[in-house]
């Protein structure tokens, strides 16, 4: 399988969006490594909070949230499906 990818510059300078980016590698079925990038922020002992998004938005809509999950002692992680 081919796999384009956004490259990282692209997402340099967005409003509201001060996390740094995270990545998670899997293998799809014919064995192609894909990348998966989440936001995980708040401390590591905290509960977490999952924020899974829905089509075609990705983890930005949650730039808000997060942190104000991790004000109150949450753990946010955010992971984006593949291709978004």
């Amino acid at each position: 399988m081919d796999v384009l990818r956004t490259p990282d510059a692209r997402f340099e300078g967005l409003p509201d969006w001060p996390f740094a980016p995270r990545y998670h590698e899997v293998s799809d079925a014919d064995g192609t490594r894909l990348r998966i990038h989440y936001v995980d922020e708040g401390p590591r002992g905290g509960p977490p909070v999952l924020l899974l998004h829905g089509e075609p938005s990705w983890a930005y809509l949650y730039r808000h949230i997060i942190a104000g999950l991790v004000a109150r002692g949450y753990r946010a992680i955010a992971p984006d499906l593949i291709g978004f």
